[in-house]
Parts: structure tokens; C-alpha cells; sequence
């Protein structure tokens, strides 16, 4: 394989970089933040359907299914240019690095600690000529590197905090990323002032545990700082996109946040709040920190206060011990809640975390797979009929800026998803529409 040219001692023809993400809004962040490091060195980023000298995979490892996308997409690559270099990075190059590095076309396998320092990775490597791994000890990462996207989808994500403290039986998040860690809260405001002179209409505040924000590791001699401090001075902004947070526990959404969202200009009445099953016996199995009360109570409060809020959830299906008897309660208790949808992942065993040394049962794949579908199509119910609530009111819509088959598409400040036949003029505008029906692809038509 011929050695690529470092960059910046490219001068005629500049070297072409690739990315492809898997898994959630934090790796995007991240994603990005790595992209313009390229990008500042004068490589050229082109799409990853594209030809490039290099092809960049960061990675996620919450399910098996993410580590079979990675495999796809390293065939992927190698398709486009048999000559190409190809990195993986992210959550299951950390964890599996031995793993990644036997996937036929991989170059370079990257850890937690150096992904930041890809870039020099690879132009060290074009030198040395060689295969690399970098991998790390988890327990000795504890910078916080500051991530945010930008010009890659009209919203942006925001990284916030990373890292998680809690040790959920079935996650392998605490094992990829290390101990809980966050941003300082003078640097996200900063952050946010400058999105917003780039015309950023949305702003997503993303992490691991965003609830658990304010925690630095080292611990820091600072001023402590939670999650609503943070909330209060970026509603002290005088000027600010709309903002959104991605997720956050359940025993971290406290009245206080609650309320704050309710009252404030910036913050959408949105929430994602993860449930992962509706039996107590479960999360406990699943060492989650709450209780199906807590969470009823939690969802009561938002809808007292917002009426009109999205509130998603998360679900698990299949865990260790789960029987039908403990799915029907999970059936039962989301048909109470007042929620309006549900992202449903069939539990997928996982190395080292806690449940695989659980002296349980395993319920059978094809088993995990009815209740998924069970699950989905009750999140379907209930999406319809919070959008049947919507209809004849007035919603601000954010248009995304690319043609989507002939129609632009948007969400709404409550996260409902609108279209409208295509218009370039609406490309990544706040506009105020009357929405006025449900079409048969599940969208909001909208009237203006």
C-alpha cells in the first residue's frame, strides 16, 4: 500500500478524508470536532460514498448490530479505493481493539485517549508505514475534550459531558469512555455565542450522562456547577438558538429543570428520558437508579406543566430474567404513561459488563425480536395519537436544508417531524406553520 502524503507538505493536490459515524449525537459531536482538525491541516473532506485517500469510522458498541455496520462499512471503503488507509476509532475501537484490527482493511485502531489526535496518528503512520494500534487504560482518561458540530446537519450538537459514573449492568458506555467528566461552564457559553454568530438555529446538548454534568475528573477545587446552573446562565444568554437537551436520567430530572424548561425562551419542550424496562424487578437487575414511580412522576410533572411536550423513551427488550410475565408489565405501565414514543433495542449481550455473570436465562433471540416489534408498534400508537393532539395548532418549525424526495422536512420546537413540498427559501429557517394533518408517510403537514 503507497504511503500517503502528510498534508502539509502537499502542496498540488490535496489528500481526501472520508467520515462515517455510528451511534448517538455525542459521536457526531465528536465526529466533527475531528473532521475540521483535518480540515485545518488542508486535507479535503469529501462524503463517504466518495473516492479518499483516507476513511475515517468512528464507532459505537451499545449493540451488536454497530459492530456489524463497522465491518460494512470497512468493505465500504475499501470498494471506493483498495488503496485507501483506513482508521476506526470511538467506543469499540477501545474496547475491542484486537477485534477491529483482525477486520480485513483496517490500517489504524484508536482509543478513547488519541482519537482527538488522529490527524498526527495518520501522518505518522504514512511514514512508518506500518499497522498501529492505540489503545488505552480507561481509568487514567480523564480530559475532557470539547466537541461540537457545525455546517454537517442543520441542528448542532454540543458536547457538554462525557464519560459515566453509573454502572448500569448492561453497558459497556463506563468501560469505553471512563469515569464522568464535563465541560467548563464558562466554555459552553462561550461555545454557544459562537454557534450563534454562525447562524445555528438549534443547539443540542449532548453527552453520556447529561444529567450528571458539573462532575470533573480529576475533581476539580472549582466552584461546583450542576446541570441547572448551567440551564440558568445559558437562559441568561441575550442571544441564543434554541436549545435542546438529548437525554437525561430519569433521578436527574428534578422539578427545578423541569420548570426552567417550562419558562424559558430557549429550551423546546422536548424530552428524552430513558426507561429501559416498566418492571421494577428488571431495573433492578439492570442496576438502573429509579423505580417505575419515579418515573410515572416524572412524566406527570412535565405534562402538568407542558401539555404539549414530546416525551420520548427508551426501552430494552429481552434482558436477563425478563419473562413474559415482566414484559407484560413493561407492556402495561408505558400504555399509562402520557408519553410519544419509544426507541426500542433488543438487548444484546455485551463483554465484561455485569449482567454476562448473572446466573439467569438467556431469552432466546427470536423471542427479543417479538417484543421489539410488540414495543415498536405501540410506540406507533402513541405517536399517532400525540400527533392527532397537535393538529390546528400553530408550531415554529426548523427546516432542515437538504431536499428530501421532493419536500422539506423539519422538526418543530416539541419534536414533531413536518413537510412541506420543497422550498429552498425555508433551508434552515425558523417558521411559524399551522399544522393541519397527519399524510400516510407520518409527517405534519404544515400551512403558512
Amino acid at each position: 500500500m503507497p504511503a500517503i502524503i502528510s498534508a502539509k507538505h502537499h502542496t498540488e493536490k490535496k489528500t481526501k478524508v472520508a467520515f462515517a459515524t455510528l451511534g448517538c449525537k455525542l459521536n457526531f459531536s465528536e465526529t466533527s470536532t475531528i473532521a475540521r482538525s483535518f480540515e485545518r491541516r488542508t486535507y479535503q473532506r469529501v462524503g463517504f460514498d466518495q473516492w479518499a485517500d483516507i476513511y475515517v469510522i468512528n464507532t459505537c458498541s451499545v449493540t451488536e448490530n454497530a459492530d456489524k455496520k463497522l465491518t460494512r462499512l470497512v468493505r465500504k471503503s475499501i470498494k471506493n479505493n483498495p488503496y485507501a488507509k483506513v482508521a476506526v476509532t470511538g467506543c469499540f475501537a477501545q474496547l475491542q481493539p484486537q477485534k477491529v484490527s483482525e477486520i480485513d482493511g483496517v490500517d489504524l485502531v484508536v482509543g478513547t485517549e488519541k482519537k482527538f489526535k488522529l490527524h498526527q496518528l495518520i501522518e505518522n503512520q504514512s511514514t512508518a508505514n506500518g499497522f498501529q494500534v492505540h489503545s488505552c487504560d480507561i481509568s487514567k482518561v480523564h480530559v475532557f475534550n470539547k466537541s461540537y458540530s457545525i455546517a454537517d446537519r442543520t441542528r448542532t450538537f454540543l458536547k457538554i459531558q462525557d464519560g459515566c459514573d453509573y454502572k448500569c449492568s448492561f453497558c459497556t458506555i463506563p468501560i469505553a469512555r471512563g469515569t464522568s467528566r464535563s465541560d467548563s461552564l464558562e466554555d459552553i457559553l462561550e461555545n454557544i455565542r459562537h454557534l450563534n454568530k454562525h447562524n445555528i438555529k438549534e443547539i443540542v446538548l449532548t453527552g453520556v450522562n447529561v444529567g450528571d454534568y458539573g462532575k470533573t475528573n480529576p475533581p476539580s477545587n472549582k466552584k461546583a456547577y450542576h446541570l441547572y446552573d448551567l440551564l440558568k446562565s445559558i437562559e441568561g444568554l441575550p442571544q441564543c438558538p434554541r436549545i435542546r437537551i438529548s437525554s437525561i436520567e430519569p433521578n436527574l430530572l428534578n422539578d427545578q429543570i423541569i420548570e426552567l424548561i417550562n419558562s424559558s425562551p430557549y429550551f423546546v419542550p422536548h424530552f428524552h428520558i430513558p426507561l429501559q424496562s416498566g418492571s421494577n424487578h428488571i431495573l433492578k437487575l439492570m442496576r438502573r437508579r429509579y423505580n417505575t414511580t419515579l418515573y410515572a412522576k416524572r412524566i406527570e410533572k412535565i405534562k402538568n406543566s407542558m401539555p404539549d411536550a414530546c416525551i420520548g423513551a427508551d426501552v430494552i427488550v429481552g434482558f436477563f430474567g425478563e419473562t413474559q410475565i415482566e414484559f407484560d408489565k413493561t407492556i402495561d405501565f408505558i400504555k399509562r404513561l402520557d408519553i410519544s414514543y419509544l426507541h426500542v433495542f433488543p438487548y444484546s449481550e455485551r463483554p465484561n459488563t455485569t449482567a454476562m455473570n448473572y446466573d439467569l436465562p438467556a431469552v432466546p433471540l427470536a423471542t427479543r425480536k417479538q417484543r421489539r416489534n410488540i414495543l415498536a408498534r405501540l410506540s406507533e400508537e402513541k405517536k399517532k395519537r400525540f400527533y392527532q393532539t397537535q393538529l390546528n395548532k400553530t408550531k415554529t418549525v426548523l427546516f432542515e436544508s437538504h431536499n428530501n424526495n421532493g419536500y422539506s422536512t423539519g422538526y418543530t420546537d416539541n419534536y414533531l417531524k413536518v413537510r412541506t413540498p420543497w422550498n429552498p427559501k425555508l433551508a434552515n429557517q425558523l417558521v411559524e406553520c399551522k399544522l393541519i394533518k397527519v399524510d400516510n408517510q407520518g409527517y405534519l403537514r404544515a400551512e403558512f
